[in-house]
């Protein structure tokens, strides 16, 4: 009984906010306080495409397709939103460590805005070359012309989708995990309400189709990025901007963006081998796209909450060298990373064993339905190297080192996964099983590069 009210009473603790010393309490406690929110926020970002696949599915194969083909762009700005938010995670963590709140205040500004410039360059071509990038990714004539104004509103409205990411990661490095949770549950909820609104032309709502996927979602997110700026202007929060802040820095905005390198070329290694197996699987018709879009969704849905441990385990490592425990900062990641292995391999038994139920949510199309299973399969297979390998590439950013984790990348997705996937794939004629047994064989290979790195204990020693 007394187990019971405690969990409860640290439940309560980590969802309501907290002011506590996390480099100060038991790492048992700060590792729950700050992964239960980040978890919550995760799932909170993937019900964004869960949310929007299903209701999109029920337009047909061709919508799924265009949804499909628009994420592996959409990648791009998920990877400079990731990569930015992950230097800001770095440099704030470690002015909080270091109790210098006055200058995590001024990085955090300085990384917004260098968010801005960046999604203001993705705008521009998204908009402009919405339809030329569907056509290069082998979509169909009606794909490209039920997906270009998706494909359009999605990129040119990036800069909600960075913003989200850069100012979540600035709350949760300060430790105000919670409040990041809220800002996704906000969004969320209103993306819930608008998508079959708008999608179907509900009510006084007109019918938008697939557009209306994409306006509901930056409708969702920009609101959630409304009430971000409000928390840092006028929340009681341990990073408070004022307007004193609001001018640029060169310092620290050059500082911020060599450390966002490295973390965004990693995110864009990522996305470039995302976007050529996406692009290999198209090459066997738009029911293996689909299957293979939706089992991704699912997995992203499945995938994200280990996020959540994988950001406290940056957190505490930045917070924990800010303070000069690097001991402190090693445990953390040990302790976090037996949390999430336990987590990935009941997520990944899921997926092996109940991966039919799981896409017949989806689609009612037989084709689609087996191939997304197989898929799904062979994604529950590779979850334990997954969780393995982003506990400790996470450590490595969050101590900032960044240059690791990008070689690491570079190597396992461009060197090894596509054209390993494609000689198996096209050239032995393995069919879209080669394709998985190079996943795989890439997301094993981070795993053990980037324990390699972590145990040498260099990251102990690099200066934020």
């Amino acid at each position: 009984m007394k187990t019971i009210k405690k969990s409860l009473r640290l439940l309560r603790e980590s969802l309501s906010g907290n002011t506590v010393d996390f480099t100060k309490i038991s790492l048992n406690k700060a590792i729950l306080l700050l992964s239960i929110p980040m978890i919550l926020e995760m799932v909170m970002e993937s019900i964004f495409a869960i949310t929007d696949i299903f209701f999109v599915s029920h337009l047909g194969s061709e919508a799924i397709s265009a949804v499909g083909l628009t994420e592996a762009f959409l990648v791009i700005v998920y990877s400079v939103g990731g990569g930015l938010s992950v230097a800001a995670t770095a440099v704030v963590a470690r002015r909080i460590g270091e109790k210098k709140s006055e200058q995590a205040s001024v990085a955090a500004v300085q990384s917004i805005l260098v968010g801005l410039a960046a999604s203001a360059v993705i705008a521009v071509f998204g908009i402009l070359y919405a339809s030329d990038l569907l056509a290069l990714m082998g979509a169909s004539k009606s794909v490209i012309a039920i997906g270009t104004p998706f494909a359009a509103i999605m990129l040119g409205g990036n800069f909600v989708i960075i913003l989200l990411f850069v100012i979540n990661g600035v709350l949760r490095s300060s430790g105000d995990a919670a409040l990041s949770m809220r800002v996704l549950f906000i969004a969320n909820i209103l993306n819930i309400i608008l998508d079959p609104c708008l999608i179907y032309g509900l009510g006084p709502f007109p019918e938008l189709g697939l557009t209306g996927a994409a306006v509901a979602t930056t409708i969702g997110r920009g609101t959630g990025v409304l009430y971000q700026l409000y928390l840092l202007f006028f929340g009681k929060i341990r990073v408070q901007l004022k307007l004193k802040h609001l001018s640029i820095d060169f310092d620290v905005m050059r500082h911020i963006i060599k450390l966002s390198f490295g973390t965004v070329m990693q995110h864009i290694a990522d996305t470039i081998g995302w976007i050529g197996l996406v692009r290999i699987v198209s090459i066997f018709g738009s029911a293996a796209l689909a299957g293979y879009t939706i089992a991704v969704r699912i997995v992203i849905f499945a995938l994200l909450p280990a996020w959540g441990f994988s950001n406290s385990a940056a957190t505490l490592v930045g917070q924990n060298l800010g303070a000069k425990q690097p001991a402190r900062a090693e445990r953390s990641v040990w302790i976090t990373f037996f949390f999430n292995i336990g987590f990935m391999t009941v997520v990944g038994l899921i997926l092996i064993f109940f991966n039919t139920l799981l896409i017949r949510v989806f689609s009612t199309e037989i084709q689609v339905i087996e191939l997304g299973a197989e898929s799904l399969r062979f994604f529950g297979f590779a979850f334990l190297s997954i969780g393995g390998g982003m506990i400790f590439m996470q450590a490595l950013n969050g101590a900032g080192d960044t240059s690791t984790p990008l070689f690491i990348n570079l190597f396992a997705y461009l060197v090894l996964e596509i054209p390993l996937a494609y000689f198996l794939a096209i050239t032995l004629n393995i069919g879209l099983n080669g394709v998985y047994y190079a996943l795989i064989s890439s997301q094993t290979v981070v795993s053990l590069i980037s324990f390699y790195f972590f145990k040498q204990g260099k990251w102990k020693l690099r200066e934020v």
